[in-house]
């Protein structure tokens, strides 16, 4: 059962990141894609500069968004983004992020593991306070003060905008590195110290690091299609916990990207993903 539930999520991650960087001969050329749809946001983290992305980042969005203030409501991305939050929440992070995909396959790379702790879930808190600090703070700062628009969470730690986005442009544009500067030599620096953690630690970036799974964990409660716990038929094994690599204290909370890997460790077989309830293996009370 998990390896089919893996399966599947699997192929749901490897089709989101087709669908969003479907421009495919941007992979050749360099050429950013200009065409009428690059205007609307995916759900998961994908950079706007990728060759191969037709659709924008909701985070950058967000920023650019938020430095037109205050000339110009949000009201598109806002919209946007609180939609997928209540209908998906951080299932986006689970089954449509291409960066998490990554992310899991670097962790299959043999090596020491770091399991999860008190530190680790601390440590979680800290994608709050880039939310806070570089997707909201910087740029009204610079847009109210120096009258700029400063996507100041891409510009200076979205490993996802320079693995996808600054490195293939660098690498098929010869006109572009005459151009690298210390900026560009600090986000390789940092891109590539978060993927060589992610062999060790598991999502390192979506547990500490991404603002917009900080978004969609706002949601965590009333999203409409997630993983929950039929509480009624639960023994409170705490399996499900123990299993899951995120820093979860429960099925369903802030930190679960709703993969479904709780589902095969509950004896009881009452973890459901999705709006209905499923079948428990036991009756209730037994």
């Amino acid at each position: 059962m998990a390896e089919k539930l893996t399966f599947r999520r699997r192929l749901i991650q490897l089709a989101s990141a087709l669908i969003y960087n479907a421009n495919l001969p941007g992979f050749f050329t360099g050429r950013i894609y200009r065409g009428g749809v690059k205007g609307v946001c995916v759900p998961g983290l994908n950079c706007y500069s990728c060759p191969g992305a037709v659709g924008s980042c909701p985070l950058g969005a967000l920023q650019n968004a938020i430095s037109n203030l205050p000339r110009k409501a949000p009201f598109y991305v806002a919209g946007f983004i609180m939609l997928v939050g209540l209908l998906l929440g951080r299932v986006v992070c689970g089954f449509l992020c291409p960066f998490g995909l990554i992310q899991e396959l670097l962790h299959k790379i043999p090596g020491p593991k770091i399991k999860k702790s008190r530190a680790t879930r601390a440590l979680s808190l800290l994608k709050y306070v880039i939310l806070l600090v570089f997707l909201i703070a910087l740029p009204l700062f610079y847009a109210f003060y120096k009258g700029l628009p400063v996507p100041a969470f891409c510009k200076y730690i979205c490993p996802a905008g320079t693995l996808e986005g600054g490195l293939p442009l660098v690498a098929l544009r010869e006109e572009y590195r005459g151009v690298i500067g210390f900026l560009f030599g600090w986000k390789t620096v940092l891109c590539a110290a978060i993927l060589i953690l992610c062999v060790f630690m598991y999502r390192a970036f979506c547990r500490f690091l991404c603002p917009l799974g900080a978004i969609y964990s706002l949601f965590a409660r009333i999203a409409i299609i997630a993983v929950r716990v039929d509480k009624s038929a639960c023994n409170g094994c705490g399996l499900c916990v123990k299993n899951c690599k995120m820093d979860v204290k429960e099925v369903g909370d802030r930190e679960c990207i709703h993969c479904g890997q709780c589902m095969s460790a509950c004896p009881k077989n009452c973890i459901y993903l999705g709006m209905e309830r499923r079948k428990c293996k036991e009756e209730k009370g037994s």
